[in-house]
């Protein structure tokens, strides 16, 4: 282990599902014994259907994190435009370790998942992060709790690489 890190959980959730897995991976992340602190991206216009004209309260300083994972819904088959607008404003990632994540309703990741994750990564790396890290929760499936523990077991252990 690298010793104690401050990591950065950065999540968009406008329902409160992707919030719920970043307390999850918090949890874990602290019994790890790290430092981790949870920020949201918020819109001033925070309407699912409105895609254009977003305006952002907020944007969370990545600078003062060692390492961040990013959170977000599945907005049709896309990754959330809040979260878009949010990873096009920020400067460069300089290396900065990053992992990934996206919660959907829909059962199946081609289902826009794997769509949103390869737009989260894609993203990352025009700002020169070291993405090392995706997943995807299928808010509809059976096995979700199964499905948010792994995901915040794997995005945990992406500190130690």
């Amino acid at each position: 282990m690298e010793g104690i890190m401050k990591i950065g959980i950065i999540v968009h959730s406008h329902t409160g599902n992707t919030l719920r897995v970043a307390k999850v991976i918090k949890e874990k992340l602290i019994n790890l014994g790290h430092e981790a602190n949870i920020e949201q991206v918020t819109a001033v216009n925070e309407n699912p259907s409105e895609t254009k004209n977003i305006q952002l309260k907020a944007i969370p300083d990545i600078d003062i994190y060692d390492a961040v994972i990013f959170g977000a819904p599945v907005r049709g088959f896309s990754l959330s435009p809040v979260m878009k607008l949010y990873l096009s404003q920020l400067m460069s990632m300089n290396g900065k370790k990053v992992s990934c994540y996206v919660t959907q309703y829909f059962p199946f990741p081609w289902m826009g998942g794997k769509q949103s994750i390869e737009q989260f990564v894609n993203e990352c790396r025009l700002k020169k992060a070291n993405v090392t890290t995706t997943g995807i929760v299928n808010w509809s499936s059976k096995k979700r709790e199964k499905m948010i523990t792994d995901l915040s077991d794997n995005l945990s252990s992406f500190i130690n690489q």
